[in-house]
């Protein structure tokens, strides 16, 4: 009996003894779930860390002469980390004592809440012990130094708890001005224009940032565990702001007085290929007009401007010259079961292949080529190609259109393909293509491949250049090309576009009046493509230029001497005036950027102060009593100490011209000066002993 009771009452104290057990656990649980669950998520939280990626600084896009085409502006978030030491700091108290102050302040700045709704969302981010709270997105770089200034914030990151996320926008600083040749950089689509095809020169090398993971499933970054990012390089276009004004004024001139549905103009340099200017503009759904899109790239039937190319075949292969006669039927030439018409009404028969040409008969080129060729189609085809006419261009932007040469393996080859070849129909190519091989002509022959950018430069070094590329040394031959020539003067002279002299000067171009088909409609509508392609001046060309515009359905003026015709004239008449007939260098020098990107020597001080503000790393000693010479090695800056021996001349080369003059007058000597920016060379070496009243000349370049 005593070994029963000893056994139950062992049994039951190990009963309450696990009872007590499992309550403590339950106990525990709830304990912890929740009086410390918050603590302890946050803690679970604090461990998750993830290397985040930090983007460079996209590079900048410039003007041949300098200018900001496309950059990037910092903006800043605004963030307050209410758990810093100096906020929770008991003895100095400083949030009570400076969020009054702190939030009229902002108030002020913003003018979007008033002060003490600023003080509301401050104290409740405090109550919250928020590390991550926060204040304000997207403020501009004027604010962010005004708020750097405000009460707490000033304390800094430590005692002030002020978090700053720095991100760039892209900006084009002239909106409209060839707007969609620089292109945009777009964060969730596909880029365009050289922002597109220089992306990775522009982007630059990902950095990395170390982030905590904190309550409510943000991050925040932790300090000294970054990657610092490689800023992108900048890229130097071949552009010409002013020029690019210019066109763009010209066309757009016309886009809006004729209501056209879209419009391209181009202008390149003659003898290099350089593309100065590119205008595009659409029309848009209320009636204004941007740059929508590059027409200028895009494939299309050229028209009455291709009858360049029917000549340079004819010509070379000896079938024609000028002067030979063809019957020009009144303007209507029946064919196959169709009937090719002259765009122009006429009553005209028995002329001369320059006369023809001169008034654009598709009449004339249509009985050529079908009378020549017509057995061996294949070689008018094969002329085509050799000109380049069947491939893209290659010029340094991506989507452009590839054009189209037909021959007899189409499956679209008809009977009437050949004599609409002939006249710029049932071709395809880019008007980028009109204005290469109207520049040929231009300079002698000499077909150059159009091309946007200059040079990639790092901190204005140049880390790759861009030369003038020859893409066919000779189009034709030298008989030819005097015909070529002679026409196309004769067409402003006394054929399409005599309205569009000048005394002052002579060009030489062609007109285009082609019918385009509208989707399903084909060509009830009656809408015309109006183009010119010409160069300037005759004599010594410069500039070609190409206007290629499509007209609204029945419009009243559609004639390429009277619509695209006054835009070229246009550009010519200010180009002339301003670049060709008093030469003065519109666009500069690549190394005439401006001083964003210029290195000169100077006092080291002064330059120690530039790196420490912008951020910029750097090798050498720079200090308030030493001069330095600049220069860029490794990605950074490289400064050397310029030795300044008294009772000799200093040296100054690569000095801007205060500088320069400091050290020199203060050295005793008089200085005279030639040209404008740094110091390029000076009379007396330095390291030369100075004699008594003794003058130095500087030139600066």
């Amino acid at each position: 009996m005593e070994i029963k009771k000893d056994i139950l009452w062992r049994s039951y104290l190990c009963l309450i003894g696990m009872g007590i057990f499992a309550v403590a656990i339950v106990g525990r649980v709830v304990f912890l779930q929740q009086v410390e669950g918050n603590y302890w998520r946050n803690m679970s939280d604090s461990l998750h860390t993830a290397y985040m990626d930090l983007d460079a600084d996209r590079g900048t896009i410039y003007s041949e002469e300098g200018r900001m085409l496309s950059t990037s502006i910092p903006y800043f978030d605004i963030r307050i980390d209410f758990k810093a030491d100096g906020l929770r700091d008991k003895k100095k108290n400083y949030f009570k004592e400076n969020v009054d102050s702190l939030s009229r302040a902002l108030a002020n700045l913003f003018m979007d809440r008033s002060a003490a709704e600023y003080k509301k969302i401050l104290q409740e981010g405090y109550k919250d012990k928020d590390r991550y709270f926060l204040l304000k997105r997207d403020i501009r770089f004027d604010q962010y130094q005004q708020l750097r200034a405000f009460p707490l914030f000033r304390l800094g990151r430590n005692k002030g708890g002020l978090i700053v996320e720095t991100k760039n926008k892209r900006i084009n600083p002239f909106k409209l001005l060839a707007n969609r040749t620089i292109g945009l950089a777009r964060t969730n689509s596909q880029n365009v224009g050289l922002e597109n095809t220089y992306d990775e020169w522009l982007s630059g090398v990902t950095g990395k940032r170390l982030m905590r993971r904190i309550a409510g499933g943000t991050y925040m970054p932790v300090e000294g565990y970054d990657i610092e990012p490689e800023n992108g390089k900048d890229v130097i276009t071949t552009l010409d702001v002013n020029m690019q004004d210019i066109v763009e004024t010209a066309l757009m001139r016309m886009m809006v007085q004729n209501e056209c549905v879209h419009g391209t103009a181009i202008l390149m340099e003659v003898k290099t290929g350089k593309l100065k200017a590119i205008a595009n503009l659409g029309r848009q759904p209320d009636g204004s007009y941007w740059e929508d899109m590059n027409h200028a790239i895009q494939k299309g039937e050229p028209g009455s401007t291709f009858k360049l190319a029917t000549m340079i075949a004819l010509l070379e292969d000896g079938y024609i010259t000028p002067n030979t006669m063809v019957d020009l039927n009144y303007g209507r030439w029946p064919i196959n079961r169709r009937v090719v018409y002259d765009s122009e009404p006429h009553h005209l028969t028995n002329v001369t292949v320059k006369h023809a040409f001169e008034r654009s008969s598709n009449v004339a080129m249509a009985k050529l080529v079908y009378q020549y060729y017509q057995k061996k189609p294949n070689e008018f085809s094969a002329h085509l190609r050799k000109l380049g006419l069947d491939a893209p261009t290659g010029v340094d932007l991506v989507g452009e259109g590839k054009p189209m040469i037909k021959t007899t393996a189409n499956k679209s080859w008809s009977a009437t393909t050949l004599p609409w070849m002939a006249f710029g129909y049932e071709v395809t190519q880019t008007p980028l293509h009109t204005a290469m091989l109207y520049n040929a002509v231009a300079n002698g022959g000499k077909m150059m491949k159009p091309y946007l950018v200059n040079s990639i430069q790092e901190y204005g070094q140049p880390v790759k250049n861009f030369e003038p590329t020859v893409v066919m040394d000779s189009i034709c031959s030298s008989r030819t090309l005097a015909a070529l020539k002679d026409m196309l003067e004769g067409v402003v002279l006394k054929g399409t576009a005599t309205k569009l002299q000048t005394p002052y000067y002579r060009f030489a171009g062609k007109t285009g009046t082609a019918l385009i088909a509208d989707g399903k409609r084909g060509y009830a509508d009656k809408i015309y493509q109006s183009s010119f392609a010409g160069y300037f001046p005759a004599d010594d060309p410069q500039y070609t230029c190409v206007v290629v515009i499509r007209n609204k359905p029945h419009a009243a003026k559609f004639y390429g001497g009277s619509v695209a015709g006054p835009v070229f004239r246009e550009v010519a008449d200010k180009l002339y005036a301003l670049a060709v007939k008093k030469p003065r260098n519109l666009a500069g020098a690549v190394g005439g950027l401006d001083s964003s990107m210029a290195m000169k020597g100077g006092k080291g001080s002064e330059w120690r102060s530039v790196a420490a503000t912008l951020g910029l790393p750097y090798n050498g000693p720079l200090t308030s009593s030493n001069w330095v010479s600049a220069d860029v090695k490794g990605n950074k800056l490289a400064f050397e100490p310029v030795k300044q021996q008294s009772g000799t001349v200093p040296d100054v080369k690569g000095m801007g011209l205060k500088d320069a003059l400091y050290l020199l007058e203060n050295a005793g000597l008089r200085v005279v000066i030639r040209g404008a920016g740094k110091v390029t060379t000076q009379s007396l070496p330095g390291g030369t002993n100075i004699g008594k009243e003794q003058t130095i000349i500087i030139e600066l370049s």
